[in-house]
């Protein structure tokens, strides 16, 4: 009896009350923040304060003043005869040297000496410094490393390419040929070109069959004149005659 009166009147799970009571007002915030005035928003704007801009510490940039570095007098010695070799030389081949011994290196100047070629030795600082102030400043990229000059007053690169085929150590970076700068595969085909001897002697063989030709059509032009001229006149002759015989006839 007393579980059925408290599940009659105790309320069930979700149950609502019969009335509710709704708030009715204004809003909790009455108050807004107002506009600042013109005047008042240029003084602030004017009266900011600016913090002064951070120093830099010492040393944390590099110095706007270059350091010029003046040459040894055996550097300047080196450039002068660095001069000299690519002025009377017209091929000045570089080449890089990748851990090459003394006794290949006898062998490689031996072979190169039968064809008036040789080897010269100059430091990599002596010749960007050269190169950097010189007509032949293109070649300065090809100085990296341990390198070596070839040259020679005649360019033989045929020769030169021939010979370092046997030195797989020595490898070619570029050339200078009768101040024109050439990559590897200028060089190449540089050497497949035929020599100067033989451009002479077909030049020479070219004029002579042209100068003959020419005397061929002189001599030819004037027999050539004179038949058609010869034709001319017994066709001529030939008209003549058979006007001729016509009027022979109407006169009889």
């Amino acid at each position: 009896m007393a579980a059925t009166l408290c599940a009659k009147f105790l309320p069930k799970q979700g149950w609502l009350p019969l009335t509710q009571s709704i708030r009715h007002g204004s809003k909790s915030v009455t108050r807004h923040r107002r506009p600042m005035h013109i005047l008042k928003q240029k003084l602030l704007a004017v009266t900011q304060y600016i913090p002064p801009p951070r120093a830099v510490p010492p040393g944390a940039y590099p110095s706007q003043t270059k350091q010029v570095k003046e040459d040894s007098p055996l550097m300047l010695i080196m450039k002068r005869d660095l001069e000299k070799v690519f002025q009377d030389c017209k091929m000045i081949a570089v080449v890089q040297n990748n851990a090459s011994n003394a006794e290949d290196m006898m062998m490689l100047k031996h072979r190169l000496h039968k064809h008036d070629i040789t080897v010269r030795f100059f430091p990599c600082e002596v010749m960007r410094s050269f190169l950097s102030d010189s007509l032949y400043s293109n070649m300065s990229p090809l100085i990296i490393g341990p390198t070596v000059l070839f040259v020679s007053k005649e360019p033989k690169v045929k020769e030169m390419l021939k010979t370092l085929r046997s030195s797989p150590q020595m490898t070619l970076l570029g050339a200078c040929i009768e101040n024109t700068l050439l990559s590897v595969q200028g060089l190449q085909s540089y050497s497949k070109l035929p020599s100067v001897t033989v451009i002479q002697g077909e030049l020479v063989s070219g004029l002579t069959m042209m100068t003959s030709r020419t005397s061929s059509m002189l001599q030819h032009h004037p027999a050539h004149l004179s038949a058609l001229l010869q034709q001319y006149v017994k066709q001529q002759g030939s008209g003549a005659g058979t006007e001729g015989a016509p009027k022979a006839e109407e006169a009889t």
